[in-house]
């Protein structure tokens, strides 16, 4: 599952229930880096961001997702 906020900076990779990859844009940036949820916010989060009923938070294609993770190696 792929996610990302509407703001367009912050992209997420659902793994499970307990992981998910997040790539940010931070100015020039694009950082990538993997949670695992240890606490039960963490787990709300990751169940938030599979639901995906928050207005922030839109679905969307692997390609999208595959597109920014291509600019982590590149602008990094």
């Amino acid at each position: 599952m792929f996610r990302k906020y509407f703001n367009n900076k912050n992209y997420f990779k659902i793994l499970s229930e307990n992981e998910f990859v997040e790539i940010s844009l931070i100015g020039n940036k694009v950082l990538s880096k993997k949670h695992e949820a240890k606490i039960f916010p963490d787990k709300i989060f990751i169940s938030d961001l599979i639901e995906a009923i928050q207005h922030h938070i839109i679905k969307i294609s692997k390609e999208e997702f595959s597109l920014m993770e291509s600019q982590v190696n590149i602008r990094n």
